[in-house]
């Protein structure tokens, strides 16, 4: 008797939580799939959320975060109380900025499990780059530096200093990339069945300082375009390796990029004339 109230209490928590997905559920429930520090991955009810009436409703947006008051229940949990915090309002007025999230978001799904109780890292992480995606001029580098650090995190970073095969430290000098190998692979070693890429010189410098360096050392680093692309090209396919998936949230970030671009723009005009 005197241990039921107790587990009632365990079964109602307070949490902060960012909001990753969300569908209708029902005729007028949100399913929300969000992130929180020490609960981990969560997939939540949000009942009455789409009503405009609901006290939920602007709470529990997507790409937002919120204190969430959380029922735990058998199968799926239920939001009973949201409160906005961040709204992080450029990801749902610029549609570059949102596609970026999206991959972003996805990638954190991707990269998480339910069983999962310990995110703080992956959290805070996730918080300053939806941060960052509103107002760095350079979203792409933004997503590649949480690229590179959400792999360190759960335990996929790739080896950027030392040849994985052979072992001796890398040289100034353009290299390979292995996704089996998960790593940089010297002109030595190359060709040994790893299902290596060329990896310029350049790029992989600039990996390298995304990989070890705060964000604060970073903002001022101006990537070119072909570089740009380049470290796109050998980042999306280590994840895709790792994942052995495609990542639409990438493919729908890369269209809106390429529409986006004067010279698409101003090809198209020229097509329709």
């Amino acid at each position: 008797m005197s241990d039921a109230p107790a587990e009632r209490r365990s079964r109602t928590f307070r949490t902060d939580a960012i909001i990753l997905r969300r569908r209708n559920f029902g005729e007028a429930d949100r399913l929300l799939t969000v992130l929180t520090p020490q609960r981990g991955r969560l997939d939540l009810i949000a009942k009455g959320a789409r009503r405009p009436s609901s006290a939920k409703t602007g709470h529990v947006e997507l790409f937002t975060r919120s204190e969430l008051l959380v029922h735990r229940g058998r199968e799926l949990g239920l939001a009973v109380q949201a409160e906005l915090r961040k709204p992080w309002q450029a990801l749902h007025e610029d549609l570059q900025r949102s596609a970026w999230a999206g991959h972003v978001a996805e990638l954190v799904e991707r990269f998480t499990n339910p069983g999962d109780d310990d995110l703080r890292a992956v959290f805070e992480l996730l918080d300053a780059t939806f941060g960052r995606l509103c107002h760095e001029p350079d979203a792409r580098l933004v997503v590649r530096h949480f690229e590179l650090n959400l792999l360190d995190e759960t335990g996929f970073r790739p080896e950027l200093h030392s040849c994985v095969p052979g072992g001796e430290v890398i040289i100034a000098e353009d290299q390979y990339f292995s996704h089996a190998a998960g790593g940089v692979v010297c002109p030595r070693c190359a060709g040994r069945g790893l299902g290596q890429m060329p990896l310029a010189e350049a790029t992989l410098r600039v990996m390298r300082h995304l990989q070890r360096s705060p964000w604060e050392q970073l903002r001022s680093l101006r990537v070119p375009e072909a570089l740009h692309n380049d470290l796109e090209r050998v980042l999306t396919g280590y994840i895709t390796w790792v994942l052995e998936r495609r990542l639409q949230g990438m493919d729908f970030a890369r269209r809106v990029r390429l529409l986006q671009t004067p010279q698409v723009v101003a090809g198209n005009r020229s097509r329709e004339s």
